[in-house]
């Protein structure tokens, strides 16, 4: 994972894989610089007005290429379950501690989506490479909390209250996240266990989506077939 290697300026709400060598707003280079001044760093570099910007290995893309889309819906994702979680710890669910973590590992999906196999050296990989360890602590989650959930008999709609509801909105764009990251792992250009964890991380969201509606009392929406 890579827990301990630190972007250079991940930026404001920018993901991690803005890595060492890379300006603040994920494009690459450095900010422009100009007279020296205690003036915060400006978060643009227009490296990208071109519609290109560059991977962690050096390369230049254009932003509609998939790992940009990956990366993009990764942070959306990320934001979605930042919402979740703000909304969860209004109803004081300790589960917001396990949200934030989740948020990290995220961070740590996309340095490994930012580096493709097909162009990374070694000291690339290092630093970006993705363990089991995250899944295998997912899959503890979701068992720990599906024990104390109800029998599910039948199809739920995304509802339960607003936690629940935006949970179940962040396992959807989760889901996205999956179908944009699966064909870089099929081109070999992306780690097998990053499409695994965001997988389980659906898998995840929903019960705990269940599980916030249950501890808050909420009625979780059936689906009946509409009358005709």
């Amino acid at each position: 994972m890579l827990r301990r290697a630190a972007a250079a300026g991940s930026g404001l709400g920018r993901p991690l894989w803005v890595v060492a060598g890379r300006g603040q707003s994920g494009e690459a280079g450095s900010p422009e610089r100009g007279p020296r001044s205690a003036r915060t760093p400006r978060i643009y570099t227009r490296t990208g007005d071109e519609g290109f910007s560059s991977t962690f290995t050096g390369e230049r893309r254009p932003k509609g290429d998939r790992i940009f889309e990956a990366l993009g819906t990764t942070d959306e994702l990320s934001s979605a379950i930042g919402l979740a979680s703000e909304l969860s710890s209004e109803k004081g669910h300790a589960f917001v501690e396990q949200l934030h973590k989740v948020q990290c590992m995220l961070q740590d999906v996309g340095s490994n989506i930012a580096t493709p196999l097909s162009s990374a050296r070694e000291a690339h990989l290092k630093r970006t490479s993705f363990s089991e360890e995250p899944i295998l602590e997912l899959e503890k989650w979701i068992d720990r909390y599906s024990e104390q959930l109800p029998p599910l008999r039948a199809f739920i709609l995304p509802s339960g209250g607003k936690s629940s509801a935006a949970l179940h909105f962040s396992r959807a764009v989760c889901r996205r996240a999956e179908r944009c990251v699966v064909p870089l792992v099929q081109a070999g250009e992306a780690d097998p266990n990053v499409a695994k964890y965001l997988n389980r991380l659906s898998d995840y969201l929903f019960v705990l989506a269940r599980y916030a509606a249950m501890k808050e009392g909420k009625e979780e929406k059936i689906y009946t077939k509409p009358e005709p």
